[in-house]
């Protein structure tokens, strides 16, 4: 763990990087409402992704999750304490630095978390001035708070990854403590909109790799031709260490990363339901 930085730093590093406490007078996500954006609470950033959208991109980790979902690899995007309070000018003078070479590279900025839409009018500020630059924009986010997002917002969205947990309800609470319902519900208003998609899942062995799971999201998804890709996500054991480090109780330790042959028959039923998979 790094030092705790300045007030107002934006962090560049990797998305498994552990970041704690850097506003320890930040309020709590449930009850934070982030008014005209001015500022907000980052995670970090991270240069030279080719994992959440087209092209080489820079992604942005907002802080703020109301999801507690049992296999999260970035625990300490949970809370807003864990990230540094930022202006968003700062934000977008960073971003302009990269926005020449990720034109040229055909690629763009990500907006992730941490779930995004917590911070709602920080992260379309940011996108707005994306847009500005010429940058393709996605928008990483489970679905949960997408009545957060206006018509105006998603406009300036041109890919959102949307991440669908489970199919069930019973698995999905499990997973989450949350329900589902939110989620399919934002997804029905992106193909009303015709906004392009990908939909993500990741394969939990004995968790989210039961057919029925699987098969549920691919026929629900497999109806929507604004979904361009599912994403087979393997799950993996990268983020463990901070949940022992953040004193959480991580009841994944013995659970083993998703076999390439359990992600190939996943990808298997979803092709078979008719989708686009890999």
């Amino acid at each position: 763990m790094t030092a705790r930085p300045a007030a107002g730093e934006l962090e560049e590093g990797r998305r498994h990087d552990l970041r704690r406490d850097r506003s320890p007078d930040a309020p709590d996500t449930e009850s934070f409402a982030d008014g005209d954006g001015a500022f907000g609470y980052v995670h970090s950033y991270e240069t030279g992704s080719r994992l959440d959208g087209p092209g080489i991109r820079v992604t942005l980790f907002l802080s703020g999750c109301p999801l507690r979902c049992r296999y999260c690899h970035n625990p300490d995007t949970w809370h807003l304490r864990h990230g540094s309070r930022v202006p968003v000018e700062r934000v977008v003078g960073r971003l302009g630095d990269f926005a020449p070479a990720l034109r040229a590279m055909k690629g763009g900025l990500t907006i992730s978390g941490g779930e995004p839409m917590v911070q709602a009018a920080f992260a379309g500020r940011i996108f707005r001035a994306a847009k500005g630059l010429g940058l393709h924009t996605a928008l990483d986010t489970s679905g949960l708070l997408g009545e957060r997002a206006s018509d105006g917002f998603l406009g300036l969205v041109d890919l959102v990854l949307l991440d669908v947990k489970a199919w069930r309800e019973e698995t999905y609470r499990r997973l989450t403590r949350r329900e589902i319902a939110p989620t399919l519900r934002f997804a029905e208003r992106l193909a009303a909109l015709g906004k392009p998609v990908w939909v993500r899942y990741v394969l939990v062995p004995g968790l989210t790799d039961d057919p029925a799971e699987i098969d549920g999201v691919a026929g629900f998804v497999a109806a929507m031709p604004n979904v361009e890709w599912v994403e087979v996500l393997p799950f993996h054991q990268l983020g463990a260490f901070k949940w022992a480090e953040l004193g959480l109780d991580y009841d994944l330790s013995d659970t083993p990363p998703a076999s390439s042959e359990l992600v190939a028959r996943a990808v298997g039923r979803f092709r078979d339901a008719g989708c686009i998979a890999r």
